[in-house]
C-alpha cells in the first residue's frame, strides 16, 4: 500500500479507497471465502507454486502491496534525528521493547488460557504466531495516512519510519525467533531470514535505487517521488486485495465451519491497539510533546506492518495455517481501530503545547 501518496485536500487525506478500506477488505473476504468454496481445484493449484517454502504467487502480490512504499522512504532524513529524539525515543522503545511482548503475551493468554477447549492446541499455535508476527512488525506504510489525519509533522513521520525500517532489518528475525521459541513454536530460522530478505531487506534496496533514479531523473526534485509512487498506487491496491482473496479462499472451509474465529483471533488484537495508543500517547503527553509529533508518535506503534506479517506467516507456516488467518484479521481491524483513536487524538490535540 502507497500511502506517501500525492498530496489531497486537507479536508480529505485520505482517498476513496483508504476511506472505505475495511468495506473492500470484507468484500475481498467474501470473494476469497467464494472463491474456496466454488473453485478449490483453483486455489490448490495456486498453493502449489511454491519454491524453498515461498509462494510465488503470494510473493508477487505482496511486492505489488509494499514495493511503492519502500521508494516513499527517505533515508537521507535520518541525519534529522537529533533534532526532536523525544518522539523517536517513544516509537523506538514502544515498537521494540514493548509492543512485541505485549502481543506474545495477550495471544498466549487468549488461546491457551481463555479459549482453552475452542480449538486445538495445534490450532492455538498457529493464530499465537501469527499474532506474534503481527506484533513484531511496527506499521512503516499506513502510519503516513494517520499522521496526515492528525495533522502530524510529515517530515518526522519520514524520520521515525525510516529508522524503523533499518532497526527492522536487524530486529524483526530475532524477536520473533525468541518469542516463537518461549510459546515452544518451532522457528525455522532458514525460512525466516529468507522472509526478511525477501520482504524487507530487497525491496528496501530496491526502493532506495529507484528513488534516487527517479529524483536524479528530474534534477533533483524530490516531488517527482510523490507522483511516481502515485502511478504504482493502483497495483498496491490491486496486490493488497488479490492476497487477501488468496488467504481466505486457503481458509475458507475453516471460517465457514467456525464463523466465530475471526471474532476471536480480532479480540486480542482490538486490546493490544488501544493499550499500546494508551500507552504511548500517554508517554508523549508526559513528554510534553507537540500534539503533530505525539499523534504519529503514537500512531506507527499501534498500526502494524501487516504486509510483512502476512508474507513471514505465509513462508513460516504455509497459505493454509491458522497464523497466515491470524495476520490477515489484522488487517480488517486496522482501519476501523486506527479511525477511532484518530477521531480521539484530534478531539484531544488541546491538551498538548503548540508545535
Amino acid at each position: 500500500m502507497n500511502t506517501l501518496a500525492q498530496a489531497q485536500p486537507a479536508a480529505s487525506p485520505l482517498g476513496t479507497f483508504e476511506r472505505y478500506l475495511s468495506l473492500w477488505v470484507l468484500g475481498a473476504i467474501l470473494a476469497g471465502i467464494a472463491l474456496g468454496l466454488v473453485a478449490p481445484g483453483v486455489v490448490g493449484v495456486m498453493a502449489g507454486f511454491e519454491y524453498a517454502s515461498v509462494n510465488l504467487v503470494v510473493a508477487v502480490l505482496i511486492w505489488a502491496m509494499i514495493f511503492p512504499m519502500m521508494v516513499g522512504v527517505d533515508f537521507s532524513s535520518i541525519r534529522d534525528i537529533g533534532r526532536k529524539p523525544k518522539g523517536l525515543v517513544i516509537t523506538l522503545v514502544v515498537n521494540w521493547l514493548i509492543k512485541p511482548f505485549t502481543m506474545a503475551a495477550l495471544a498466549v493468554l487468549f488461546f491457551d488460557y481463555l479459549y482453552a477447549g475452542l480449538m486445538s492446541e495445534t490450532d492455538a499455535d498457529q493464530y499465537i504466531a501469527g499474532l506474534i508476527l503481527l506484533g513484531a512488525a511496527p506499521c512503516t506504510a499506513m502510519v503516513f495516512v494517520w499522521s496526515q489525519l492528525t495533522r502530524g509533522d510529515p517530515a518526522y513521520t519520514l524520520v521515525q519510519v525510516s529508522v524503523n525500517d533499518l532497526i527492522m532489518i536487524v530486529a524483526f528475525a530475532p524477536i520473533v525467533a525468541l518469542l516463537l521459541g518461549v510459546t515452544d513454536i518451532v522457528v525455522p530460522w532458514e525460512t525466516l531470514l529468507l522472509s526478511v530478505g525477501l520482504y524487507v531487506v530487497v525491496p528496501l534496496a530496491a526502493g532506495a535505487a529507484v528513488r534516487r533514479r527517479v529524483v536524479a531523473s528530474h534534477n533533483g526534485d524530490e516531488s517527482a517521488v510523490d507522483a511516481f509512487t502515485a502511478r504504482l498506487k493502483p497495483w498496491s491496491i490491486v496486490g493488497l486485495l488479490a492476497t487477501v482473496v488468496l488467504l481466505f479462499a486457503f481458509q475458507a472451509e475453516i471460517i465457514i465451519g467456525n464463523p466465530l474465529l475471526i471474532v476471536l483471533i480480532a479480540i486480542p488484537i482490538v486490546i493490544q491497539s488501544y493499550g499500546i495508543f494508551a500507552l504511548a500517547y500517554a508517554a508523549a503527553w508526559a513528554w510534553k510533546l507537540p500534539h503533530s509529533i505525539a499523534a504519529p508518535c503514537a500512531m506507527i506503534g499501534t498500526s502494524n506492518f501487516f504486509e510483512l506479517a502476512v508474507a513471514v506467516a505465509i513462508g513460516l507456516f504455509g497459505l493454509s495455517s491458522g497464523a497466515a488467518l491470524a495476520t490477515v484479521v489484522g488487517v480488517l481491524v486496522e482501519v476501523p481501530v486506527m479511525l477511532s483513536l484518530v477521531a480521539y487524538a484530534n478531539r484531544t490535540s488541546d491538551r498538548f503545547p503548540a508545535a
